[in-house]
């Protein structure tokens, strides 16, 4: 088995600070440029999850839709996801917190793949690729 990192990653708060937060760190690979019917989350492995965006990968224009994906894919806020690395690449890490992010550890992993594996059954649906229901 190869030592690659999950798509997801749930760090809890290590200091009883209140800043301190429990944190779900999602692995993205992210394709800029597609088209508006293909936007949305497009996979899910246990490596990475799969993002395509129709904004191009110019002045931070991907990267605030893919925050926008997130957050709708995981229904949370926009405020509680940042890119925490990956700013000028493909390959981004996003971190979460907020939210279901703090029902701990098993149940915040199980919801997130939930939503995400959700939101790929509904952007490969078929009336997704029309914009709406046939």
């Amino acid at each position: 088995m190869s030592a690659a990192r999950a798509a997801l990653h749930y760090a809890a708060a290590t200091s009883k600070k209140s800043s301190a937060k429990n944190t779900l760190y999602l692995y993205c690979s992210v394709k800029p440029g597609a088209s508006r019917a293909r936007e949305g989350v497009a996979s899910v492995d246990d490596e990475t999850v799969g993002i395509c965006v129709a904004a191009q990968a110019r002045e931070g224009e991907a990267n605030r839709a893919v925050i926008q994906v997130l957050s709708e894919a995981l229904d949370l806020p926009k405020s509680d996801l940042q890119i925490t690395q990956g700013l000028k690449s493909r390959n981004k890490t996003v971190a979460v917190v907020g939210g279901w992010v703090d029902a701990g550890e098993e149940e915040c992993l199980r919801r997130a793949r939930e939503y995400l594996e959700k939101a790929v059954g509904e952007s490969s649906a078929p009336g997704a690729m029309l914009g709406g229901n046939i």
